[in-house]
């Protein structure tokens, strides 16, 4: 693939990155609302796949604020339905981590929290605010550790940029304290599920139909390689330009494998 107009038309179903393809947590980028409405004028279908901790409506909305109209996508997956799903499931209340608002959406869809710190399962969706290193949560997850808690993690991110500016996501915590030995379950890319529904909203197209296009190499790339899905690899968002690293396929098991092109965004 020389550029996008040259985008073989075998893809019928594009999987697409949000934050640092779409948007960088402030903006859009240039080009980007045209070149979703640009696939899906061409009969293709969008996905927007996405690691953000929230539900299907948050994301909505706030893709909304930041000006991306809905008539850019067919649909949206999120880590955070899946996670909130098997914490549904567990059907007692959980300890928390990360922002009030998290906390909010997380509670619209019925997920109940436990505030006196009896908890054997813990939901994680990033820091909270004020305490933005994730660092100083050692001490925290060293006594979530000593008592075995569960840590679910709604957002596999390290980091994010946004507006120009580094900052921890929830993959980040959780690596530590899996580090540390706790148990994690992690929900989002590059784990199955997500991709798993996002393919059944879709209609459950055969994999040589499917193009996913992201920034991250550990995520949106790992995952689509694993899921033996062709991909874009966008240089423009939290790898800052870099170019796709040769040694990608052999750290990670995955053969002579490499993206179909390697792109600045969407322009």
């Amino acid at each position: 693939m020389s550029s996008w107009e040259t985008l073989d038309p075998r893809y019928r179903l594009i999987l697409c990155d949000v934050w640092g393809v779409v948007h960088n947590g402030v903006a859009l980028y240039p080009g980007a609302a045209e070149r979703l409405t640009r696939w899906r004028d061409d009969g293709r279908c969008v996905i927007l796949l996405t690691n953000a901790p929230r539900t299907q409506e948050a994301v909505e909305q706030q893709l909304a604020r930041i000006g991306l109209p809905s008539s850019c996508w067919d649909a949206i997956a999120t880590s955070g339905e899946a996670g909130i799903a098997a914490l549904k499931a567990l059907d007692t209340p959980v300890g928390f981590i990360g922002t009030a608002d998290d906390r909010r959406v997380l509670e619209s869809r019925n997920v109940r929290f436990a505030d006196d710190g009896e908890f054997d399962d813990l939901a994680c969706t990033g820091t909270r605010e004020g305490q933005p290193d994730p660092e100083d949560y050692r001490q925290e997850l060293e006594r979530l550790l000593a008592r075995d808690v569960h840590l679910h993690c709604l957002n596999p991110d390290r980091v994010v940029v946004r507006g120009g500016v580094p900052e921890a996501c929830a993959g980040a915590i959780a690596d530590i304290y899996q580090m540390m030995g706790g148990r994690v379950t992690w929900y989002g890319k590059p784990f199955p599920a997500i991709y798993e529904h996002a393919l059944d909203r879709a209609g459950k197209p055969p994999k040589e139909e499917v193009l996913a296009v992201g920034d991250g190499l550990q995520t949106d790339i790992l995952g689509a390689a694993r899921m033996g899905f062709d991909a874009v690899f966008v240089t423009g968002g939290i790898h800052g330009g870099e170019p796709f690293p040769d040694d990608f396929a052999e750290r990670n098991g995955l053969g002579d494998w490499r993206p179909v092109a390697v792109v600045d965004g969407l322009a």
